[in-house]
């Protein structure tokens, strides 16, 4: 594996990899890798030859107050991780390698990330969107994957390929989850033992809306209730929102006539937690 640290090294990499016929994957991360990244790394070996991944940690999708400063990183643990999945290329860039110091221009969506954690974060999607574009730029890859877990950042990058023309192929790998059903995410370290165990409130209010989507209902505010019940007997859950929303345009909905997704975004102590699952008629 070769770690590369500048765009001008990575992106003459790719570039010559593809000249010789090799297609390239990449995976997108921001370190602190667990069994999910890997997961996508597996992803990116099927439908690729060669398989990036990058590793930063993006100033520009941190609002003011959150946890930039103290996200968690653990680089000699990731680099070992990466070489133990067969990864060719760990791309480790630096943030002034990046970001010029007068940096003026960003990418931002109009539509899609209105809503969810659009709503909550805002600003938070014009860092994302700004950043992949400039991996998408050093990388040059003939595909990306993305998680399932974020499932608006993955409707907004695929549509920001899409509208901005860029020449990759978008694949979403599956929410991967602990044995007891927590979303794998670099943020759960942060949870205490006790909201550990609480965090699992999330997937039982997604369990509990399956079983009653399964079962016949239809009343997009009775699902709501069932889930916020199940949040309402944990004390230190807060619910920054649960929603049910169009699989496309990510707008609520009022009817459960077309696929949707059922998507949480839950406080658990200090430590903000997704999860989501879809719903097909």
């Amino acid at each position: 594996m070769q770690v590369i640290r500048t765009v001008e090294a990575m992106r003459a990499w790719s570039l010559q990899s593809k000249r010789s016929g090799r297609r390239v994957g990449f995976v997108p991360t921001m370190g602190c890798l667990h069994e999910g990244h890997l997961s996508l790394v597996q992803l990116a070996r099927r439908t690729a030859d060669l398989v990036v991944v990058s590793i930063f940690v993006n100033p520009t999708q941190f609002l003011p107050g959150e946890d930039f400063e103290k996200y968690p990183r653990d680089p000699e643990r990731d680099e070992a991780l990466c070489r133990g999945a067969g990864v060719d290329v760990l791309f480790y860039p630096e943030t002034g390698a990046m970001y010029a110091g007068d940096h003026s221009v960003f990418v931002d969506e109009q539509r899609l990330s209105s809503g969810l954690c659009g709503a909550s974060r805002p600003g938070h999607f014009r860092g994302v969107l700004t950043v992949v574009a400039k991996l998408f730029n050093c990388v040059q890859p003939d595909v990306a994957v993305f998680g399932q877990k974020d499932v608006q950042q993955a409707r907004l990058i695929s549509r920001m390929v899409r509208d901005l023309d860029f020449p990759v192929e978008m694949v979403v790998g599956p929410i991967v989850r602990e044995p007891d059903g927590l979303a794998m995410s670099s943020r759960n370290q942060y949870l205490a033992p006790a909201e550990r165990q609480d965090a699992l409130c999330l997937r039982r209010a997604l369990d509990r809306v399956e079983d009653l989507f399964a079962g016949g209902e239809r009343e997009v505010e009775r699902l709501l209730a069932a889930m916020m019940e199940v949040f309402r007997a944990i004390p230190s859950a807060r619910v920054d929102y649960a929603e049910i929303v169009d699989d496309v345009t990510l707008e609520p909905l009022q009817k459960l006539d077309r696929r949707c997704l059922v998507v949480l975004a839950v406080w658990v102590g200090k430590t903000r937690l997704l999860d989501n699952t879809l719903l097909t008629p």
